[in-house]
């Protein structure tokens, strides 16, 4: 099973006198979803022009060359981490294809969990991959196509791939954007006030530019964009919608909305049901681990009653942990990047609000960091269920090893992270929290990481994920079909 998956951010522009400098904000902007890579490919209309490198965006983009190479009115950019692949330059996105006929530019956000049956596949055919990321079968497919057009080989592709994904694909006259048939990973499409189409994966980056929203793209739809306007098609029935409730858990940033739901509202909410669901009577204040726990903290404090208070502060320059590639890296960044204030936590008795626990390093180093800050108690509250399974759609979890609620009961974890009482929410919490209202037992949201609720299906992944299920999975598994 590989080890890692992806988490990244792409942002498309149409018909902007600026395009590439938009990109470049509009990547800023989601840099939060990728800090390992980045890169744009624009075109004037003749030619696609590419720059891409490892580093942040502004480390890619540090000299005014290489924006200034990147011609035309039409762009599409990457924001990268730890992907399914290895991190070389030839991993970073967005990639770019020149054919005899055409050039392709091709973006990806998500995780294709039949990558490896198509790539095998392909190779048998006589394909040869420049890159070991899952988002290159695309373009194979496209041209063992023997559709007419470009658009209905495009859609015969799409109609091939499994798992949660967005894709930006651009050509010299025109900007493609998809969505996966269950609308696990987001897409938004927006509009500047000269008339420029934006496409991106979240609003925050549409919100940057100073564009409007327009609307979301939904499962198995394709948008069209060229000098004649915007279009959105169906390219293959869609399946029961499940958007990714970690994008309103931990991934997403707290001012964007998602199916129209904000972010930092949902996580406030789940805050507040959290805190009933997990009172802490004797406390003294409540402490949020920035930053993406914050909005879930407020929640806690508003509905207890406790005081909220800046218990921890971040040093906003180091990369997010939970996102790191080795568990070195992970250790090395929480040391780094979290202080406990002294002055507000010692002598109280803490609550401890955190997005969620993955591997429990982080959890562990926070609750030392209050406690040697003097705090008398730590009592740990997760606005999120237990993350007990793998995530297959595009979440750097993978592998059940690595996740400390699939080996270790609630107990038991909370002795591993020296809290003094754990509790954690609910998946009807999480669910009444967030607040979609789609169809499905989850009301539209794809819990696979904490009720094992594969709806794109597990692909190339099944036999391992079966042969790897711990007993505390299979537990829960069976409890769970019970009370279904």
């Amino acid at each position: 099973m590989r080890g890692i998956n992806e988490e990244c951010g792409v942002f498309g522009i149409f018909n902007h006198e600026n395009a590439a400098n938009l990109t470049y904000f509009g990547l800023h902007s989601l840099q939060h979803r990728g800090q390992e890579g980045a890169g744009i490919i624009s075109t004037d209309g003749v030619k696609l022009y590419q720059h891409r490198d490892l580093g942040l965006v502004s480390e890619v983009f540090k000299n005014k060359e290489s924006l200034g190479e990147l011609k035309g009115k039409n762009a599409i950019g990457h924001v990268r981490y730890a992907t399914a692949g290895d991190n070389s330059v030839r991993n970073v996105q967005p990639f770019l294809f020149d054919f005899h006929d055409m050039s392709v530019g091709i973006c990806h956000n998500g995780n294709l969990i039949n990558a490896i049956t198509l790539r095998k596949e392909l190779e048998k055919k006589g394909a040869i991959f420049h890159s070991s990321s899952d988002t290159e079968v695309l373009i194979h497919l496209i041209r063992r196509s023997e559709k007419e057009t470009f658009k209905e080989q495009l859609k015969e592709s799409f109609r091939k791939l499994e798992g949660g994904f967005t894709y930006l694909v651009l050509l010299k006259d025109a900007l493609y954007g998809a969505v996966d048939p269950n609308a696990l990973r987001p897409l938004v499409v927006g509009k500047t006030k000269n008339g420029a189409y934006i496409v991106a994966s979240e609003t925050c980056a549409i919100d940057t530019i100073g564009a409007d929203f327009v609307c979301n793209i939904g499962a198995g739809e394709l948008v069209i964009i060229t000098k004649d306007g915007m279009k959105i098609e169906q390219y293959t029935k869609p399946e029961r919608t499940s958007i990714s409730a970690m994008e309103y858990v931990y991934f997403a940033r707290p001012d964007s909305d998602i199916a129209n739901i904000n972010v930092h509202t949902a996580r406030k909410r789940s805050g507040k049901i959290l805190a009933k669901e997990c009172p802490t009577p004797d406390a003294d204040i409540v402490v949020g681990v920035p930053n993406s726990s914050l909005s879930a903290a407020s929640g806690y404090a508003e509905e207890s009653g406790l005081p909220y208070e800046m218990g921890l502060i971040k040093n906003q320059y180091i990369a997010r942990t939970f996102i790191q590639p080795t568990q070195e890296l992970r250790e090395q960044g929480v040391k780094m990047k979290l202080s406990a204030v002294k002055g507000v936590v010692k002598g109280k008795k803490v609550v401890m609000v955190d997005d969620s626990i993955v591997r429990g390093t982080t959890c562990n180093r926070i609750v030392r960091l209050l406690k040697d800050a003097g705090a008398v108690e730590v009592h740990v509250r997760i606005a999120s269920p237990p993350f007990m399974f793998p995530s297959f759609y595009g979440i750097d979890t993978s592998r059940t090893e690595e996740l400390i609620a699939a080996n270790k009961t609630v107990e038991e974890i909370r002795e591993y992270i020296g809290a003094d009482s754990l509790g954690y929410l609910s998946a009807e919490g999480l669910v009444e929290a967030i607040g979609t209202d789609f169809e499905g037992p989850y009301k539209g949201l794809c819990m696979d990481s904490f009720c094992a609720d594969y709806s794109a299906g597990l692909g190339d992944y099944k036999e391992d994920f079966i042969s790897s299920l711990t007993n505390i999975q299979k537990e829960f598994l069976e409890k769970n079909k019970e009370q279904k």
